[in-house]
């Protein structure tokens, strides 16, 4: 049987490490504005700290992002606009269209209520349709209430608090010393990944995060990347119709003074420093192994590897699946680029 294969290439998504500060600050009024989970940010105490001398109007407005979740929103904005600065968001904001505003706005549920988000869109005055909309995230931790809210916001009310509180959060930022700082390593971050390979997804996507785990999804056909350091130690996620975004922590390192080295620089070398560990990751480089298969090629009890392999793992050395172990070789060649950085090492 001869056959025509008349199909068209496969396609690979688009995948970027995209970066501004615009991100960084609505990642900013993000956290401060996170009540039940405030406590867990990295900056929490920095926040608390300033909080005697954070302008009234500013508290005021974080006040109504922290009620209505508008910062969900202002994310939602900053993908299709792609702004590089507040003025920038500000004009692109401004200049949308009622059907362009609610359509970005407006979490994605799935394809097959995409019909009513289109109908709500263009008929924003009917509020039995927001209602339903609302209703398909009930049980959500904010969704369902984030949309309701931006039903009881006029289009120009939107606007004004988005670029209210968007203004004067970058002016009290701005006024910390390690802003500057921040954006510099960013940026740095930006460039080190100018160039992800999109045939291999889910493993570009775990080295460049640090570890978070990508499944290719139905209809998504762009991922971002993106870093940042107000919302550490978290992993944001976001979905679109088709785009996936990913807001993942900073390198630690890229945070500190020179000379001053990160923990996981650190917490690395320990989890390496021990013979029996370094010949358990030298023959799951071979191949991945089970705890047993370990046991009966080392001759040690299970208690004693597994106490090992534990602490390979808690350095993100090793991961398991099922009851077997494989080496993250990418992780033991970052720690390694790591030392080179630190030691300021020319290549």
């Amino acid at each position: 049987m001869k056959i025509l294969n008349s199909a068209p290439p496969s396609e690979t998504i688009d995948l970027n490490v995209e970066q501004s500060p615009v991100w960084e600050l609505i990642l900013g009024i993000a956290g401060y504005t996170h009540e039940q989970l405030r406590h867990t940010f990295e900056l929490d105490e920095e926040w608390k700290a300033g909080q005697e001398t954070m302008p009234v109007p500013l508290t005021e407005l974080l006040k109504k992002i922290e009620q209505s979740n508008l910062w969900y929103g202002m994310l939602l904005l900053q993908n299709e606009f792609a702004a590089v600065s507040v003025q920038d968001f500000s004009n692109q904001l401004t200049g949308a269209s009622s059907t362009a505003l609610y359509s970005h706005l407006l979490p994605y549920y799935d394809r097959r209520h995409e019909s009513l988000k289109k109908e709500l869109v263009t008929a924003p005055e009917q509020t039995v349709l927001w209602e339903q909309y609302a209703g398909l995230f009930e049980g959500h931790d904010y969704l369902e209430g984030y949309i309701l809210e931006i039903h009881q916001f006029s289009q120009s009310e939107i606007t004004e608090l988005m670029t209210k509180v968007l203004e004067e959060w970058e002016k009290w930022m701005t006024t910390k010393e390690d802003w500057n700082k921040w954006l510099q390593a960013l940026s740095f971050e930006q460039k080190q990944h100018r160039h992800l390979d999109a045939t291999v997804p889910t493993a570009e996507i775990q080295r460049v995060t640090g570890g978070v785990d990508y499944l290719p999804e139905p209809s998504i056909w762009s991922v971002k990347l993106v870093p940042q350091v107000s919302y550490r130690p978290w992993v944001l996620t976001i979905r679109t119709s088709d785009t996936k975004l990913f807001f993942y922590p900073l390198k630690e390192e890229y945070l500190l003074e020179p000379g001053v080295p990160s923990k996981e620089l650190v917490s690395g070398h320990k989890a390496l420093g021990d013979e029996l560990r370094l010949k358990l990751l030298f023959q799951l480089q071979k191949s991945p192994l089970s705890l047993q298969e370990l046991s009966v090629q080392f001759n040690i009890s299970k208690t004693t590897l597994h106490h090992q392999l534990t602490l390979l793992k808690a350095a993100k050395f090793i991961s398991a699946d099922k009851g077997v172990y494989s080496i993250n070789s990418g992780k033991l060649e970052d720690l390694s680029s790591q030392l080179t950085r630190y030691l300021e090492i020319k290549e």
